[in-house]
């Protein structure tokens, strides 16, 4: 009896059997049978591997970038009050808040006021730079406005205006200059958004305490501050005369050898 294409059926059958109880014999047949191509054509093998080693470099700074976004920044500077700015109720006058500020960090530290409300609000110092450790009291002006229609004062609740807290790291020796934070904006770390809270100015309160004693203080840092430095040159005595003690001590001693010459030829 003849076979048709010189194949036995039968033995076609259990090969076929066999692949079906055993499919990883014809994946790794489909895959010895592709290992040729890549036999002969080794130059697109290789450069198949120089492109898949490239992409986990791309996606590793993918991963830093979209982190970076996420993670908060660290802060440099520790602000009391942390959240919140109280002002007492004074319509139609302008009134005072006081937030203390210090640097936290190894580095020093620029930092820099912002507010909503540019024209009712306004900072003393509105920046500065601060060594590690180093604290400052600003002091922040703000003028409320009568109510509307009459309405009654939402005393103890949020209001509308708010001030922003920004910190960069800089070099010792830098002076502060408000272009400093324009012209590093990817280093610049906000710190705090705080809300405007008025106080009711004639009913004692913890907060209203706090407050004054916080102006206070910062009161004392400004006369400090106005203060002239210690003199480190020359004393001044009298009008415009100038003690030197070298100076001083040397005519004491031609003085001495003028009186010795004399001595010595008399």
């Amino acid at each position: 009896m003849a076979i048709t294409d010189g194949q036995n059926p039968s033995a076609e059958k259990k090969k076929k059997n066999l692949l079906r109880l055993f499919p990883f014999w014809q994946r790794r047949s489909i895959t010895s049978s592709s290992s040729p191509s890549s036999t002969q054509n080794p130059g697109r093998h290789r450069h198949n591997r120089n492109t898949d080693v490239s992409k986990p470099e791309s996606s590793a700074l993918t991963v830093s970038s979209v982190a970076r976004s996420i993670l908060p920044a660290r802060r440099r500077l520790r602000l009391d009050p942390s959240s919140y700015l109280y002002f007492p109720y004074e319509p139609g006058k302008q009134v005072r808040s006081a937030i203390k500020l210090k640097n936290t960090s190894k580095s020093h530290t620029a930092f820099k006021f912002q507010t909503t409300a540019p024209k009712s609000c306004y900072m003393r110092p509105p920046g500065g730079v601060l060594a590690p450790g180093e604290s400052v009291f600003a002091t922040v002006f703000k003028f409320v406005e009568h109510p509307e229609n009459n309405e009654k004062p939402q005393l103890n609740q949020k209001s509308k205006a708010k001030f922003k807290i920004m910190s960069l790291k800089v070099k010792p020796g830098v002076e502060f200059v408000p272009e400093l934070f324009d012209e590093q904006k990817d280093q610049v770390t906000v710190e705090r958004v705080l809300r405007v809270i008025f106080l009711d100015a004639e009913r004692p309160s913890a907060a209203l305490e706090k407050l004054k004693r916080q102006l206070d203080e910062a009161e004392a840092a400004v006369e400090e501050r106005k203060k002239p430095l210690p003199e480190t040159g020359p004393r001044v005595v009298g009008e415009g005369l100038v003690i030197d003690e070298w100076k001083e001590r040397r005519e004491k001693y031609l003085a001495r050898q003028q009186v010795e010459a004399i001595d010595s030829s008399s």
